[in-house]
């Protein structure tokens, strides 16, 4: 059974299923995170939707790039969970179907590709206090256990 994070669905909305994918990038001592100014200011894991179609290491490569700039290597399934949320940016109810990977920052090609991120190195200790959402913070304190 996969975890459910967050509020509890509700059974008078309807929910479109977003799988997405996100990465915990550690390197020397440190995470790579991103700042996501709009459509709210958030604290992230890099990542995202996964593309009909896409699979999703594809997907990863992908999400991490344009919100980052960086490319990675060897990733690694972590685990999985739900949340049911709102998407202003999509003006949208979904229930996210969240894939947590971890993989290994390779090389910075250039600044994040998407509009209003912006790329944040964290130290290990403080990382995990600054993501905004529970389920991803939880992930990566298990992680750097």
């Amino acid at each position: 059974m996969i975890p459910r994070y967050g509020e509890q669905p509700r059974p008078d909305r309807k929910y479109t299923l977003r799988p997405g994918v996100y990465a915990i990038l550690p390197l020397r001592g440190a995470i790579l995170l991103t700042f996501q100014s709009q459509p709210a200011p958030e604290i992230q894991l890099p990542g995202g939707g996964i593309d009909p179609g896409e699979s999703p290491v594809r997907a990863l490569h992908r999400e991490v790039m344009e919100e980052t700039g960086w490319r990675i290597g060897a990733p690694r399934l972590l685990g999985s969970y739900r949340r049911f949320t709102f998407m202003p940016e999509y003006d949208l109810w979904a229930e996210k179907l969240c894939h947590i990977f971890v993989a290994r920052p390779a090389r910075a090609d250039g600044p994040p590709l998407e509009p209003d991120h912006t790329v944040l190195w964290l130290p290990n200790h403080e990382a995990s206090q600054a993501l905004q959402n529970d389920a991803d913070a939880q992930f990566l304190r298990r992680y750097l256990r």
